[in-house]
């Protein structure tokens, strides 16, 4: 029992990153119809850059307190990913907006190519070690321990997509959004920019995968120049299984998937021995895919938009 709390607690942490990332996914496809397969590549540009600025913080000898540290990396991160989102909208999608839909798909896979080996030549090939940004103080819970990382990541996560969801319900540029995501020419002929409104659904879904770049660097202690190609696979698996193009969808497949692969990995792993254990924790994702490709292609809250054809 103490095992699956503690599965369940690493699940929740993972769901929560997973969730984050996820969201851009959704958002996108929402407005276009269309896959970012580049957006793991983002979330690792804003680890790589908040790794930066957090080494270099640490070895300049200022005493500065680790919360200012952290603030400090996601300052330079978050506008950094947020350029670079515009930039992969304005270059790679824009001009491809009304082309056949495997077009820009294949143009996703490039860019995504392009941003890792970019990423390759400015940090190398080594994995790099992400310093411990708070005290590991554990809190034992019911035989399970949580640390302050992990609280902070999911009180951050829920705080995110909360006023996500608020952004999108309550305020004109959710309207505008959701305007354009059911009918971009209608929208266009009441006054709506949809340029504007799709660079700035870019723009956001590349600020929340910024921050999760960091909370990954931090969670599992390095960062890496092909980490965003298996975790941009895995959130877009939890889009898919909460529903892609539902933004609650994409929060639910993610924490669903943190779940499923924590248990997968720690609890069954355990009761078979250790035959499905870590080392294969990567398949039950892909399995959950491929179960809910079969079975509701919709996902689990199913699809807000029309099939644009």
């Amino acid at each position: 029992m103490d095992i699956l709390l503690q599965q369940i607690i690493n699940g929740l942490v993972a769901g929560s990153i997973y969730a984050l990332v996820a969201l851009g996914y959704t958002m996108v496809y929402g407005i276009l119809g269309l896959i970012n397969f580049a957006h793991g590549e983002v979330v690792m540009f804003g680890a790589m850059i908040a790794l930066s600025v957090i080494q270099l913080l640490f070895g300049s000898g200022l005493a500065l307190p680790p919360a200012i540290i952290v603030a400090l990396g996601l300052a330079a991160a978050i506008p950094t990913c947020m350029l670079l989102g515009f930039t992969i909208e304005r270059v790679a999608y824009r001009p491809l907006r009304h082309a056949p839909r495997l077009a820009p798909l294949i143009t996703a896979i490039g860019v995504s190519i392009v941003l890792q080996n970019v990423a390759m030549m400015i940090w190398g090939r080594r994995y790099l070690s992400f310093p411990a940004l708070l005290p590991p103080a554990p809190h034992p819970i019911g035989g399970a321990v949580v640390t302050d990382l992990q609280i902070f990541i999911v009180l951050l996560a829920l705080l995110l997509m909360a006023t996500l969801e608020w952004l999108v319900q309550r305020t004109s540029l959710g309207r505008a959004m959701r305007a354009t995501s059911q009918n971009p020419a209608v929208a266009g002929l009441m006054g709506i920019d949809i340029n504007t409104i799709i660079s700035i659904t870019f723009v956001i879904g590349s600020a929340l995968a910024a921050i999760a770049g960091v909370m990954v660097g931090a969670y599992y202690g390095i960062a890496h120049y092909y980490m965003g190609f298996l975790l941009g696979l895995k959130a877009f698996t939890a889009a898919v299984l909460g529903g892609i193009g539902n933004l609650r969808g994409a929060m639910l497949g993610g924490v669903l998937l943190g779940l499923i692969e924590s248990l997968g990995a720690g609890y069954i792993g355990d009761l078979t021995g250790g035959l499905f254990g870590s080392n294969y924790q990567d398949v039950f994702a892909f399995f959950v895919l491929i179960l809910v490709l079969i079975f509701r292609p919709s996902g689990l809250l199913g699809e807000r938009i029309a099939d644009r054809g």
